[in-house]
């Protein structure tokens, strides 16, 4: 009894630890915020590689991405990667969305069990905007050339159980920018634990997101010539010079969640889940969701996005899955929609493969 209970005193230390960590950012930006102006400062547009605030897989997305309690198959690599730790077997999962705008984005994931020794996993982010014309102020119409938008990020990914309720997961990704003739690169980590109380029903989550160092554009786009003095001749008509360009940091976020099963037999599974999120380039907000499972073979989920986000246009998200079962493989088709307000609507589809 009294090992059981140390064992519990250290799991609740640490999950102290790492929630004042996550909540740190959370203090330095209240404390900046004091003053006047205080209560009106979001830091919206302030981060760059904002493609990592998508989100991934229709089956999150469609429970409002209310994930980081519940998620323990591959879209957890994303959410919160310690839900990776009672991953088994193996399996992939690709994911297409047409987002606004005609931006396209995809993802693909896979992982594989290493049994007692943990789970490990990896991901390929990668956005394109589609071609767009070059325009200046001389030719707004445009001058003829042709730009696009591409972000990327891959990502490796370990998690393991502790104890048989508790796990604890890192990963580390690459992320890289590129606008025409320029980009910007960077190197960050994400951390997460998940819980299973004693209350078997309920269980805690919590993650931290993209930390890591400042990015900036760099590349062929910024350089120019100049001649510092149009009005004498004989100097040097020719210096070259560059546009001093600022650094953006990474679009930080923090979430806790937790996921409850309300009802659950033999044939059916209804699950209720919430998510609170601390970014720092926004308001504080929440997620919400729903899941009836049939069966492991059918479900139906709903959710409601970026609750309490000041000035947001995420709302309602609908979606469902269907799992077909055939020679010791399991494919798994997921599919979400997201509403945007007046920005129109998302759709997103997952295919994925388990062994």
């Amino acid at each position: 009894m009294s090992g059981s209970l140390r064992s519990s005193n250290n799991l609740l230390k640490l999950l102290a630890v790492v929630f004042l960590v996550g909540g740190a950012p959370a203090v330095r930006a209240q404390l900046s915020n004091e003053g006047p102006a205080r209560g009106t400062i979001t830091k919206v547009g302030t981060t760059g590689a904002q493609f990592l605030k998508l989100g991934v897989g229709a089956r999150p997305l469609a429970l409002g991405g209310a994930y980081v309690a519940l998620g323990t198959d591959l879209p957890a690599i994303y959410w919160n990667v310690a839900g990776l730790a009672w991953f088994r077997g193996g399996a992939a999962q690709f994911t297409h969305t047409d987002y606004l705008a005609g931006i396209s984005y995809d993802v693909a994931l896979v992982a594989i069990s290493l049994g007692s020794a943990g789970s490990i996993g990896a991901g390929l982010y990668y956005l394109n905007s589609g071609e767009m014309p070059v325009r200046t102020v001389e030719e707004p119409e445009g001058t003829g050339e042709r730009f696009s938008v591409q972000n990327l990020a891959l990502q490796l990914s370990y998690a393991r159980n502790l104890t048989d309720r508790f796990a604890l997961g890192g990963s580390v990704k690459y992320i890289r920018e590129s606008i025409w003739h320029s980009s910007a690169s960077a190197v960050a980590v994400d951390i997460g634990v998940r819980f299973i109380t004693p209350f078997e029903r309920l269980v805690i989550g919590a993650s931290i997101s993209n930390f890591g160092p400042k990015m900036r554009m760099d590349g062929r786009d910024i350089y120019f010539s100049v001649d510092p003095d149009l009005q004498n001749q004989g100097n040097v008509e020719v210096v070259n010079a560059a546009y001093l360009l600022d650094s953006y940091d990474l679009p930080l976020l923090f979430r806790f969640g937790v996921a409850f099963t309300a009802y659950e037999n033999r044939d059916v599974r209804f699950m209720l889940l919430s998510d609170a999120a601390h970014p720092n380039d926004n308001t504080e907000y929440m997620n919400f969701g729903a899941e009836l499972n049939l069966r492991d073979l059918l479900a139906l989920r709903i959710g409601y996005k970026n609750v309490f986000e000041r000035d947001g246009e995420q709302g309602l998200t609908l979606g469902g899955g269907l799992t077909l079962v055939s020679a010791g493989l399991r494919a798994h088709f997921d599919f979400a929609h997201a509403s945007f307000g007046r920005l129109g609507s998302t759709r997103w589809v997952s295919v994925g493969v388990a062994f």
